[in-house]
């Protein structure tokens, strides 16, 4: 049952892989949001601890992951019961290299059904001048394109991966935010960000839901946190405590 998003948008995320903007917070809250985590940031010693479990690590972050006007368009796209698998923290500094390449999260998560989707939520503006993130609409119902590593030391990427094969990106859709907003997009979308060319940090925060009934399909069990509703399939254990929340 659609409760939060309209029917519109449900379709919209459906034939095109994403929906934006969903306003879950006034600009007021986000920029405490942001000033919270800018005096996290400050004392990472680790990046690493910035791209696959942040919430685990910061409080902010964790109370975001569980928001309600975060997690109600959520359920409306994954059904009322929905765990938070990872999230990570996109900062961008003003004329830096820093770029996040082509890519589709489907390609390495190893999740099926893909009943998976990541929340980006704005902590600042995101525009096309500060690289917001850019999606390619409908490329979520195709087959999935062929990835690889690559040696680009500005890729924001854990793994520095990117689509290898040829793409048509003359179609991608920026996802201009303003902070408080956030965008849905489906695992399997081919998406990216570019360099910052403005004079003003970019912060964004993506947090990555799935569906109870979805399973690891590799070797290797993960773990998440129940958000919302009932876990009644134990495919993933349970999150340790969080260090910091």
């Amino acid at each position: 049952m659609i409760r939060h998003l309209t029917r519109q948008e449900v379709e919209h995320f459906t034939e095109h892989g994403y929906v934006a903007p969903i306003r879950v917070m006034t600009p007021s809250d986000a920029g405490q949001y942001r000033a919270r985590v800018e005096e996290y940031v400050q004392h990472v010693d680790d990046a690493g601890t910035l791209r696959t479990k942040a919430h685990l690590h910061c409080p902010a972050l964790n109370e975001l992951v569980r928001l309600p006007a975060i997690l109600d368009p959520i359920t409306d796209l994954l059904g009322p019961d929905v765990l938070c698998r990872s999230s990570s923290v996109f900062l961008k500094e003003p004329g830096t290299p820093a770029h996040v390449a082509w890519h589709q999260d489907a390609a390495y998560w190893e999740l099926e059904p893909p009943d998976v989707a990541s929340a980006w939520v704005a902590l600042t503006d995101s525009t096309v001048a500060n690289g917001a993130l850019q999606v390619l609409p409908g490329s979520h119902r195709g087959p999935l394109f062929t990835h690889g590593p690559t040696t680009d030391p500005a890729n924001m990427l854990s793994r520095a991966q990117a689509i290898l094969d040829p793409i048509d990106h003359t179609g991608a859709v920026p996802l201009v935010l303003a902070p408080g907003e956030m965008s849905i997009h489906h695992m399997r979308i081919a998406h990216r960000s570019e360099p910052n060319h403005s004079k003003c940090r970019r912060i964004g925060f993506a947090i990555r839901y799935v569906a109870a009934h979805v399973r690891k399909t590799g070797t290797r069990r993960d773990s998440a946190i129940l958000v919302r509703g009932t876990d009644r399939y134990g495919n993933f254990d349970p999150e340790p405590p969080s260090r910091n929340a």
